[in-house]
């Protein structure tokens, strides 16, 4: 947990305050008590009454004194707390940013949201508690010590017992639980992702009237993360009592003894009530004490788990000596290229060898697990490939930086994203400066201004999260307008096409004609009428080219091919 403490560097003067403030508050309330011993052993033994609204007038000032520094430490703690928990949320989100899929699956998605919220909560506290309570704990615990030994040194044999006696129950307890706080956190991911699967997979789990089944999923993962709390809760609920149960009995013995040795003369009233009072400050504090070690296991579970975020490399970086492409073409080649995903047992791609030109169309088919949305993947750069080699305008993709490569490539994906926002705003994602009338140029092509005028704000209607007050098509047509706007060197639709009904497919193939003419198009597709006229189709089989070259070469050369077109159409439109 020491590790993520570095973060802390940008509020060093607040809790540099906080720790000044803290000690001044600690040696007022050690000072009190020997005031009050003051006050009864020569002030009322000696009815000296202006001797004791001294010392009153003194106590109230120490006490006030310490309450501010009290307050304005508290106030600076838990700014600096939320300050920290603020930029750990920060370093995480933009370490994860960093990340390609392969992390992105190796954590998961819902675990990598319970490190961002529930687990930089628990370090929060932590971090708060540790600049009120554990400043003021060992400050208090030494200076009672010394100051109860100062009083009477042979009663402080009190001290010398129960001080090891309670540290030995911390820990007996504290070593018990921390196991437990490690697994709770692990079934707070486990229950994270029940509860995720069951809100986005609603519409399904309704289809196939499995709302029972969902409803018993979660109540075992529930069941199963409360079981492990309550255990951990009965082991830390046995400290408190037998904290004070060992308080109430020292109490016993210091008034027994000290009893005693004020009947011998050997000791004062009022240094009796001090020495009591120090015991007491000695006891609080190792109780604060305890109270951190309820905190710090699970926090301590915390930061292990945000600790792996972090210092997780990614496998995609910028090379050390990047390259730029000395033109802009879109020129993409592929040499020899293999592609494994991480723990398969056989490559998802395999010598894949094909050069897609500026102006052309390069269409992939082929069955479904034949690798054609691995093999666009790869184009920029979410994998890096095994072995071979991707070019674009002549340089390896490997030594561009990831920023200038993308940049290149205007991508839509097989599963429309889109964010909450206007139309307008889901748009302009491609283009931050883009202008209304490039906007609107790029929904027109798209074939989306139809639906979007119809609508009451036009392109200041608002999407819902995930897009879920617009149908597939729509979102499919708002995802193409947002690659158009960016107008890039290199396009890719990953069958970005298959939510539209043919007429509108053949309006948009029609209205990108023009708009593309001068781009590399790389278009993914099961549907044979969107490619037939294409430059270049790659059938994929099994991760390898079947066949490559042009609609009627593949007809006469590729029974993959004549299989998949004779699914489709008739054998007139085959003719």
């Amino acid at each position: 947990m020491m590790k993520l403490f570095r973060f802390l560097k940008p509020y060093r003067i607040p809790v540099i305050i906080v720790v000044i403030l803290t000690f001044i508050q600690t040696l007022s309330e050690l000072y009190m008590p020997t005031l009050m011993a003051d006050i009864v052993d020569i002030g009322i033994v000696n009815g000296d009454t202006g001797y004791i609204l001294q010392i009153g007038l003194l106590m109230l000032l120490v006490a006030a004194g310490g309450a501010i520094c009290a307050i304005v430490a508290g106030y600076l703690s838990s700014q600096t707390a939320m300050g920290f928990g603020k930029v750990l949320r920060a370093k995480i989100f933009s370490r994860v940013e960093s990340f390609s899929l392969h992390e992105f699956d190796s954590i998961g998605t819902a675990s990598l949201i319970t490190r961002t919220t529930n687990d930089v909560t628990q370090i929060q506290t932590v971090a708060f508690m540790m600049l009120r309570l554990f400043m003021v704990a060992p400050l208090m615990c030494i200076g009672g010590i010394i100051m109860a030994i100062s009083k009477d040194p042979e009663l402080s044999w009190i001290i010398v017992i129960i001080i090891p006696v309670l540290a030995a129950v911390i820990f007996v307890i504290s070593s018990q639980s921390v196991p437990l706080f490690k697994v709770i956190q692990m079934k707070v991911d486990q229950l994270n992702r029940v509860l995720r699967e069951g809100l986005t997979g609603i519409r399904v789990i309704r289809a196939f009237n499995r709302v029972d089944h969902e409803k018993k999923r979660f109540h075992e993962a529930n069941l199963d993360l409360t079981n492990t709390a309550i255990r951990v809760n009965k082991i830390m609920a046995t400290l408190m009592p037998v904290m004070m149960l060992m308080m109430n009995f020292t109490t016993i013995a210091i008034i027994w003894f000290g009893g005693i040795r004020i009947d011998r003369g050997e000791m004062q009233v009022g240094n009796l009530m001090a020495f009591l009072q120090y015991v007491m400050q000695i006891l609080f504090s190792l109780i604060m004490v305890s109270m951190m070690f309820v905190l710090l296991p699970r926090a301590s579970a915390s930061a292990t788990r945000i600790n792996e975020v972090l210092a997780m490399v990614p496998e995609i970086k910028d090379a050390e000596l990047m390259v730029r492409p000395e033109q802009r073409k879109g020129l993409v080649e592929f040499k020899e290229v293999t592609f494994s995903y991480p723990g398969a047992e056989q490559p998802a791609l395999s010598n894949i060898t094909f050069t897609a030109k500026p102006g052309e169309i390069t269409a992939i088919i082929g069955g479904t697990g034949s690798g054609k949305s691995t093999l666009i993947s790869l184009i920029p750069r979410f994998y890096d490939v095994d072995s071979g080699i991707i070019l674009v305008d002549g340089v390896d993709i490997r030594q561009m930086a990831q920023k200038d490569l993308r940049a290149k490539i205007g991508f839509v994906p097989q599963k429309a994203v889109l964010f909450s926002g206007t139309i307008e705003d889901n748009i302009r994602y491609g283009k931050e400066d883009a202008s209304g009338e490039e906007i609107r140029r790029a929904a027109e092509i798209a074939q989306a201004t139809e639906f979007i005028s119809v609508m009451e704000g036009g392109f200041r209607s608002e999407i819902a999260q995930g897009g879920a007050n617009v149908s597939g098509g729509q979102r499919q047509r708002l995802s193409i307008a947002r690659a158009l706007i960016r107008k890039p060197e290199i396009f890719i639709f990953d069958d970005s096409f298959a939510a539209l009904d043919f007429k509108t497919d053949a309006q948009l193939r029609a209205a990108l004609k023009t708009e593309i003419a001068d781009a590399t198009v790389f278009i993914v597709t099961q549907r044979v009428s969107t490619i037939m006229d294409a430059d270049r189709i790659i059938v994929l089989d099994d991760g390898k080219i079947a066949g490559i070259g042009k609609h009627k070469e593949l007809l006469a050369t590729c029974e993959i091919y004549r299989e998949i077109v004779a699914s489709q159409l008739s054998e007139t439109e085959i003719a």
